[in-house]
């Protein structure tokens, strides 16, 4: 089974390249230490000083890739996205499609927020951050979103579920709450429940 997404659903920004195209020099060190700050701490307390210190970059440079830290922030969410969407294709590509991929995708999550490094969704922590719903960052979250949703859907479809779309939905909302249970809380119990739900859905 293939799921198809021609497009990325993250908007690419002009001059972007692909997650899977190495990033020479000091763009790819500002790109690095951002997505390590930014997910570790959070966007707004991360100051551009602070990322051109770590990046040991000059500002001249960090503004001549970037522009403003907006951008940079939109790039840091668009390399998760691609990440997730890389890792997401490896999983239908090795497993027959449906039931088995999503299985496989499953464990990837539980094990995923029972690392000592997790901190929740990305994409979760940068909405919170950002009030507007208008704001680029937060359009960027909602395609994202919406692609995840998509995928889901596409799996359920494959696994001969009678309702797919409500599926996914109910799936990526028992993400949602496995991935704040699990960096808020008890991460054992967190993947647990996600599971329970999960086979939950599955053998509707």
């Amino acid at each position: 089974m293939t799921v198809d997404s021609p497009q990325p659903a993250v908007q690419r920004l002009p001059g972007r390249p692909r997650a899977d195209t190495p990033v020479p020099g000091a763009r790819a060190r500002v790109l690095t230490t951002a997505d390590r700050l930014f997910y570790d701490e959070g966007v707004r307390v991360v100051g551009v000083d602070r990322l051109i210190a770590e990046s040991s970059v000059t500002k001249a440079t960090f503004y001549k890739h970037f522009g403003a830290k907006d951008t940079l922030v939109l790039e840091y969410l668009a390399g998760r996205h691609d990440l997730e969407a890389t890792e997401l294709a490896a999983l239908v590509e090795a497993h027959d499609g449906g039931r088995a991929t999503l299985e496989a995708y499953l464990d990837a999550v539980v094990a995923r927020v029972q690392t000592v490094s997790f901190r929740g969704s990305a994409f979760a922590n940068a909405a919170s951050e950002f009030s507007d719903p208008t704001h680029p960052v937060r359009v960027a979250i909602a395609e994202h979103r919406d692609w995840l949703t998509g995928e889901m859907v596409s799996l359920f479809k494959a696994a001969g579920h009678p309702l797919p779309g409500d599926a996914a939905d109910d799936l990526v909302l028992a993400l949602d709450g496995a991935q704040v249970g699990a960096y808020a809380g008890d991460a054992i119990a967190a993947a647990a429940s996600l599971r329970r739900t999960a086979e939950r859905l599955l053998a509707a």
